[in-house]
Parts: structure tokens; sequence; C-alpha cells
């Protein structure tokens, strides 16, 4: 499952992006051996300013539960011109393998649906759902509970 992240997520989120620092940081700058418990609460901040702006959509990937954090998944750079929009994700190493990023996808598009046509990325929101195909676990419509 995936939700907003809250200011109480801030020690999770350091927590996962420490056990996961040599492989995250191939793939992301902002990760490194120095990543600190305030910068994860400033993502957590930047988070809620960018998802009320409706500038980025960024989301915790939780576990079935709800309470244990296994990632991230966002939305950025949504350009109404190009009519595109960056997704993003990562699950921490102990929790890959298991589907979490895979279901997660599906559900980060759901805030395209209220916007005007013009900001819905060109379909992508059609697009990625539609690769959650029927019977896969947690795709939207399948009846399936998510791998977690």
């Amino acid at each position: 499952m995936i939700r907003p992240l809250r200011a109480e997520d801030a020690p999770a989120l350091y927590a996962a992006v420490q056990d996961s620092v040599e492989s995250l940081s191939y793939w992301f700058p902002w990760c490194s051996p120095g990543y600190s418990l305030a910068d994860a609460q400033a993502r957590v901040a930047r988070c809620t300013v960018t998802w009320k702006r409706g500038t980025e959509y960024g989301f915790g990937i939780f576990d079935a539960g709800g309470g244990m954090l296994l990632g991230m998944v966002g939305l950025s750079d949504l350009h109404d011109v190009r009519r595109s929009a960056n997704l993003g994700y990562w699950v921490g190493e102990r929790h890959r393998g298991r589907g979490a990023g895979v279901c997660a996808v599906p559900q980060s598009i759901e805030p395209l649906a209220g916007l005007a046509p013009e900001r819905a990325a060109s379909g992508l929101a059609q697009r990625l759902a539609a690769a959650g195909r029927p019977g896969f676990p947690g795709a939207p419509g399948s009846g399936a509970a998510p791998r977690s």
C-alpha cells in the first residue's frame, strides 16, 4: 500500500535509506552514508509541500498492514506542454523481489486522475494502470492482494 508520508515516518525513512545506502547511492545522488534523520525529515516536509502545490506526488510504500516503510514511489516533473511526468521508485534491499515497487506504481498515478486532461500526462495514468494487468497481485481491478 502507499500513502503520503507523514512527519512521524521520517525515522522509518531514515532507517530504510541507511539499510540500502550502498545500492541506492548508485542511482540516487542524495543517498550517501551521510544521509541523516534531518535529511529524512526534510524529504517528508518537501513531499508535503509539493503535494499541496500539485507539483510532485511522493508516497511511502508500506507493507500490507501499513506499519513498515518499504520504500518510496512518486511522480515529479509534471509538464503540461510536454504532457509528461517522471515516475520513480525505490524499495529497500531487504524488501526487494516481492512486488512492492511494481504494485505501488499503479497506485501512485491516482493523483493524476483528478487533474485536467492536459495534466494527465498524455494518458500516463491509463498506460501505467494497464501495465498492472488483471490477475497481477495488487493491480487495480485484479481482486488480488498486493504482495508485501
